[in-house]
């Protein structure tokens, strides 16, 4: 692991530990000099802390943990971990279709209520890392164009004046097709994590659909210990 990963998960550990006084981080100076690194490795940390959505930076006054990160499980992974400008998205195409049955079922919609679907290819740092195909019904979003869709989907949402309340996400192990190696530029057969993501808006809608398939993707959770959900475990498990 290198050395800025290691300090970016021992301060989310601290942080998690309430281990910083008024929800403030220590000078950049004074964390080098407790992790025995330059400057630069720090704000490398720092970064991808920021990145993450755990602190914000005050110019001149210090470096704070935000104050709401602490009641909420921490979940980030390899795409939401890097800041937006280092992620591009390329549309492989755009149209507009008739929704399936399952699509029909997931967006309350009927057969001849048509949705766009659309694919594009994520790409990280000048890697390509997922594959994305996505379904919006279109009498939410009837000027969808590929200029959106190689931009922020959420941003393009909250634009049209929606508000977002959740995500619903399943993940499964599955392994490339030859078609699908084609446009990420891997072997077939290669391992990868099936996102499959909704999107829903405050009122219940769901807005989006998507299916991702992500190449070297990691996860990780931050869960505060639910002392009271253990110990019922526990005792409905007779111990």
């Amino acid at each position: 692991m290198k050395k800025r990963e290691f300090i970016a998960q021992d301060l989310i550990s601290k942080i998690y530990q309430h281990q910083f006084p008024n929800n403030q981080l220590p000078p950049q100076r004074d964390l080098a000099a407790k992790y025995e690194v330059s400057r630069y490795t720090i704000q490398e940390a720092l970064k991808r802390l920021m990145d993450i959505g755990i602190i914000y930076t005050i110019q001149g006054d210090g470096i704070y943990i935000k104050e709401n990160i602490l009641n909420n499980p921490l979940i980030y992974n390899s795409m939401t971990e890097n800041s937006y400008k280092d992620i591009v998205s390329k549309t492989v195409y755009l149209k507009k279709v008739s929704p399936s049955l399952d699509i029909q079922k997931t967006f309350g919609i009927k057969e001849d209520d048509l949705v766009w679907e659309f694919q594009r290819i994520r790409i990280v740092k000048y890697q390509i890392t997922q594959l994305e195909t996505s379904v919006l019904p279109c009498y939410l979003f009837p000027d969808l164009n590929q200029r959106d869709v190689e931009g922020s989907i959420q941003n393009y949402v909250q634009k049209k004046k929606f508000v977002i309340s959740h995500y619903i996400t399943n993940y499964k192990a599955t392994t490339i097709s030859k078609k699908q190696s084609e446009l990420l530029n891997c072997k077939k057969g290669s391992p990868a994590m099936e996102i499959t993501n909704r999107g829903i808006l405050n009122d219940g809608t769901i807005y989006q659909y998507s299916n991702i398939l992500a190449l070297d993707y990691n996860c990780t959770y931050i869960i505060p210990f639910n002392k009271e959900s253990y110990e019922k475990r526990q005792k409905d498990m007779g111990y």
